[in-house]
């Protein structure tokens, strides 16, 4: 995937805390495992809410209330979010491992003080777009600049494009390969042919 890019666009608001993967992608849907077209299951039972989200003509960004992708870990939850046109997340909170799959999902998770997210809900209400630094961690938005945080393992692959298995390969690939060679030399049997493959 390619690595993040600064970008300036429109933001929704969803004031609301503890938004659980479940609200995000209904739980009845999880048969449906191909990533592709996921984004029409997002926020499948609120109406309301996506009608707003249409009608605000689809923001990429979100700012959410505290504890956001709490609950479950289904991974879909990240996945119809980028369905539906989604990239960056800002809240006070993250359910954890929401916020570990958004990374490895090339999303920004960003988190801000409860006092500053206010402050850019309010500003984005009014229709402000949000200029999105990563490598900085700050959001500009009215000549403002507003600041969050990632941390700095996300932040990287972010940046770098990676998900969990390419920031391995890319930090530790000459390792792997050394490590490979020493055991093909002292145990050639564990290196069979379907191994090699």
């Amino acid at each position: 995937m390619p690595g993040f890019t600064p970008f300036t666009a429109p933001a929704f608001v969803l004031d609301e805390d503890d938004v659980d993967t479940d609200i995000i992608f209904p739980a009845r849907f999880l048969l449906h495992t191909e990533r592709k077209g996921l984004g029409r299951f997002a926020f499948h039972d609120r109406p309301a809410l996506l009608e707003a989200y249409e009608a605000a003509d689809k923001p990429p960004i979100l700012l959410a209330g505290a504890n956001f992708g709490c609950g479950s870990s289904r991974e879909h939850a990240v996945w119809s979010l980028d369905g539906m046109g989604l990239t960056a997340v800002f809240a006070p909170s993250f359910g954890e491992i929401f916020r570990g799959n958004c990374a490895n999902n090339g999303m920004v998770a960003g988190m801000m003080e409860p006092a500053t997210l206010g402050a850019l809900q309010a500003l984005a209400k009014t229709g402000n777009d949000l200029a999105i630094d990563l490598a900085a961690q700050t959001v500009t938005c009215a000549g403002q600049k507003f600041a969050f945080t990632v941390p700095d393992s996300d932040r990287e692959m972010l940046l770098a494009g990676w998900n969990n298995t390419t920031r391995i390969l890319a930090l530790h690939g000459q390792d792997i390969t050394a490590f490979e060679k020493a055991q093909r030399s002292a145990a050639p049997w564990l290196w069979t042919e379907e191994t090699e493959a």
